[in-house]
């Protein structure tokens, strides 16, 4: 083998030292790997209950560097979710067919490619294959067997995600970091996945305890066919994504900065050779990774020998490319180069790799990726002009984190809100008895708890101005319970819950205690608490270094919200503890505006949504106004005018067109009507379509 060819310099220990130190400081270090993990654990969990809230029986995963903590804000990882539809009994025997389930049995034969399989539809009133195609996606044989297309997953996702949809191999999208893919989960582990774990393994790893976790952990099915086959529109993938997570999930810090390290020559040093169409990915460097670890004692993963390690994989990405083939590390047979690097580029990247060995490893001083070669000729600690980044990463883990939560129960109050049987208010109490249920009974993960007491809780803060908005349509005294509500989710975060409370109180009249709450949120709304929204992404979207600094703190779910200001939102249910300026905003649509929203504005544009700070000095305008404070009145004025015309403040709006109309609403309360109208105008200009202003304008008879 090459391994056992290399020399090992006497300067690879101390050097590997500081890499350790310098690949700490952009976030390759304990913390911010437990933080990751954390991070996308929470979000699968997040992302199960919410499909389950909307009726899905389906159970989401993460995996790739994101989930597994080997990345860098350098190496711009993307994000994967696999989506593990539960609903489909895939059968590896007949005896594996369940009564009304969509049944569907694994065929191989000799001419099926290598961790490919046909899925043969079967009926679900009795254990026999159909016969007779029935659906669109649905292909007969000579035989007389009907196969499901995996062209189906791909109509499926298309349809989902509309214009915007992006396709890469199985996964889909409508967001180029974000990769989206729907599988099916096997009964058992078919034949090419066991013959892994019954092959004996003479290495050092994986050790026994993680080899027999793995074990348990299932396969998915995957909709992409091989390349050139004749059947690959009817062939899915065999994937032990979960596998290789745990695996990954075991490894120490030394071997997941070793794989680190190499993503980074990968991406600077190797991609740039490639020839169109050719690709060297990271999953070759992961496995490169995991054959070297089967044959490297356990004892060189250690800080001084990490240069050492990537040398080792370094000739085992060579081994690869010498003999024209990339094995992969547990189904047989499978080359992964095949199909995406031609013998060309295999020869140039060898050569290239032959060249950083020889030449010592000096190409990592000129890694650019996160500074790292600068940081690396910087040997004393106090001179150093790279600050660490580890707090950074945190702060953006965080606020990513609490975005797909907002998400996730924005998301289930669509599907409750267009689940016209129920109506919102039965049907938040259905899934608040449903998830209290499934706490009570041990059903869910510490995770999943996590992120069913988040949705519990929000549920029933909007529950609260449900009640409340019905109330004041009616006449009709707020219920004692109702406040006891509102107190009992005050806590939801630092200010979006408080200035709904306030919200509804301007809206009954009780002015004197609005205006006691939304002192108590601007109190709360210091420089250390970020904005959450999941409708818009600003361009400048960063959290600030005070939070990132009490991230770094803090990993506690529960403790990060007092840090944190979710939008404000009012469903039409809501609407009459609401300002009427905003219903507007519930009506925003004209035309065939529809037509044009994003998947993900389809979540929320029928609702209002307006940021926490902006509503609370609008709410301050009209709550003082009404006190006779005109001072305090104007001062609130003053404040929407500082976020409006500060171009900064105001692209850090998540909606900046709702701040726009609360600050025309104030001047025509002024009675300053054409600048009012002046502003919605720019408004209109900025943003012509699913844009309130439009209706504004015509309210004001500014038509032309």
């Amino acid at each position: 083998m090459l391994q056992a060819m290399f020399r090992i310099p006497p300067f690879f220990s101390s050097l590997s030292v500081l890499l350790c130190r310098r690949l700490d400081a952009v976030g390759a270090n304990t913390l911010v790997f437990d933080r990751r993990r954390e991070a996308f654990l929470h979000l699968e969990a997040m992302s199960t209950l919410k499909h389950q809230a909307q009726g899905l029986n389906g159970v989401a995963f993460h995996f790739g560097s994101q989930s597994e903590g080997t990345t860098t804000p350098g190496l711009r990882s993307d994000t994967d979710m696999l989506i593990s539809m539960n609903d489909i009994n895939i059968m590896l025997h007949w005896s594996d067919w369940k009564r009304g389930m969509f049944n569907l049995l694994m065929v191989k034969d000799e001419s099926t490619p290598t961790q490919h399989l046909l899925l043969q539809l079967v009926r679900s009133d009795e254990p026999l294959p159909k016969t007779r195609v029935t659906e669109p996606y649905d292909v007969i044989d000579s035989q007389g067997r009907v196969f499901l297309s995996n062209l189906s997953i791909i109509r499926e996702s298309a349809d989902a995600f509309g214009a915007n949809h992006l396709r890469r191999g199985p996964s889909n999208s409508y967001d180029e970091d974000f990769d989206y893919v729907l599988a099916f989960p096997c009964t058992s582990l078919p034949a090419e996945i066991l013959a892994w774990f019954d092959a004996m393994r003479p290495g050092y790893w994986p050790p026994p305890e993680v080899f027999e976790i793995a074990r348990r952990c299932p396969c998915f099915l995957v909709a992409d066919g091989y390349r050139g086959s004749p059947n690959e529109h009817i062939e899915w993938r065999i994937t032990p994504n979960l596998i290789e997570r745990h695996l990954m999930f075991c490894l120490n810090d030394v071997q997941k900065k070793c794989l680190i390290v190499l993503k980074m020559l990968k991406k600077q040093e190797l991609t740039p050779h490639l020839h169109e169409g050719c690709k060297f990915t990271t999953f070759n460097c992961k496995t490169a990774l995991f054959f070297t670890l089967e044959r490297t004692p356990s004892d060189v993963w250690r800080e001084q020998g990490l240069l050492e390690c990537i040398v080792r994989c370094l000739h085992t990405i060579r081994e690869f490319l010498i003999q024209g083939e990339c094995p992969h590390y547990i189904v047989e047979n499978v080359d992964l180069f095949d199909k995406k690097l031609c013998r060309k580029c295999q020869v140039k990247l060898e050569k290239q790799i032959r060249v950083m060995i020889q030449d010592d490893m000096h190409v990592l001083f000129n890694l650019q990726i996160d500074d790292l070669g600068e940081r690396l000729m910087q040997f004393h600690p106090h001179l150093e002009r790279f600050p660490d980044q580890s707090a950074s990463i945190c702060g953006t883990l965080t606020l990513d984190m609490f975005k797909f939560y907002v998400l996730g129960f924005t998301q289930a109050c669509k599907h409750i809100c267009d689940s016209r049987d129920t109506g919102l208010y039965q049907g938040a109490i259905d899934l608040i008895n449903a998830l209290t249920f499934r706490q009570a009974n041990g059903t869910l993960s510490r995770y999943e708890i996590n992120s069913a007491q988040f949705l519990i809780t929000n549920l029933l803060s909007s529950l609260a101005s449900v009640a409340s908005s019905y109330c004041i349509q009616t006449g009709q005294p707020v219920p004692r319970e109702v406040w006891q509500l509102y107190s009992d989710t005050l806590n939801t975060d630092v200010a979006s819950s408080s200035l709904k409370l306030a919200s509804m109180l301007y809206c009954q009249g009780d002015l004197y205690r609005s205006a006691c709450v939304l002192n108590d949120v601007q109190q709360r709304l210091d420089n250390s608490v970020i904005c959450v929204c999941s409708c818009r992404k600003p361009p400048n979207e960063q959290p600030s270094e005070a939070f990132c600094e009490y991230a770094l703190r803090h990993g506690n779910p529960e403790t990060l919200t007092r840090k944190m200001a979710f939008c404000v939102r009012f469903m039409s249910e809501e609407m009459y503890c609401a300002p009427d300026i905003l219903w507007f905003e519930m009506y925003r649509s004209v035309g065939n505006d529809v037509a044009y929203r994003t998947p993900i504005q389809r979540d929320w544009m029928d609702w209002a949504e307006v940021d926490a700070l902006p509503f609370m000095l609008y709410l301050q305008y009209l709550t003082f106004g009404g006190l006779r404070e005109r001072q305090r009145q104007l001062q609130a004025l003053q404040g929407l005018w500082n976020i409006c015309s500060n171009h900064v403040t105001f692209e850090d709006m998540h909606h900046p067109e709702t701040v726009d109309h609360l600050l025309c609403h104030c001047e025509e309360m002024e009675g300053h009507m054409e600048r009012g109208l002046a502003i919605y105008n720019v408004s209109r200009n900025l943003k012509p379509r699913n844009n309130a202003a439009n209706l504004h304008i015509l309210r004001l008879g500014g038509l032309q």
